[in-house]
């Protein structure tokens, strides 16, 4: 199967605005970070992403805020700020190579990750590099979803604060589609090989 290789902003414009219909679950205690684990220890392969608190600053930085994880039916928000340090259990988790990570320009995410843990996520996979194999030039996940799916991903919320003390439900529904687009992107291009 042959897909489009660029898309203009105009076309992304005119598409529908996808939404995460799968239930999304806010990660801010021990407790619930076990039960998300538990969850996710039992897929093959999940969607991935990160947010940090935007810096409008060359000199100021902030850690990560939260880490993202979704099947096709279920998204955890592990907000990072709420806990002291990384979680071992979270680092053992990052480590498990059993399970497949899909992400998109996972270097940063991982230069995010570096200032919180030592810990580099196993067996996962960048969809910048991947979708190049089925002629996809584009680099961005809105781009990306566009040529696949015909809907476009609001990137409205990307620069909010992730360290807020609740996050909004926009703000949720905007992290949830970034870690399930991910996914649904790597399990429909390997269903199309």
């Amino acid at each position: 199967m042959t897909f489009a290789n660029v898309i203009t902003k105009e076309e992304i414009r005119r598409m529908p605005r996808e939404r995460f219909e799968g239930k999304i679950v806010v990660v801010e205690t021990a407790e619930k970070l076990n039960e998300a684990i538990a969850y996710l220890s039992a897929c093959k392969e999940i969607g991935f992403d990160t947010e940090t608190r935007p810096s409008f600053s060359k000199k100021t930085h902030y850690k990560m805020s939260l880490l993202q994880f979704s099947d096709n039916d279920k998204c955890f928000l592990i907000r990072l700020n709420k806990f002291d340090k990384m979680p071992v259990e979270l680092e053992d988790f990052l480590k498990n190579d059993s399970i497949r990570k899909i992400g998109l320009s996972l270097r940063d995410d991982f230069h995010g990750l570096h200032f919180v843990t030592r810990v580099s996520p196993d067996n996962v996979v960048d969809l910048q590099k991947y979708v190049k194999q089925f002629g996809i030039e584009e680099m961005s996940l809105q781009k990306i979803y566009a040529i696949l799916f015909g809907k476009k991903i609001s990137k409205r919320e990307r620069l909010t604060n992730w360290d807020s003390e609740r996050l909004t439900e926009a703000q949720k529904m905007y992290a949830a589609i970034d870690a399930w687009a991910c996914l649904r992107i790597y399990q429909y291009l390997e269903g199309n090989r």
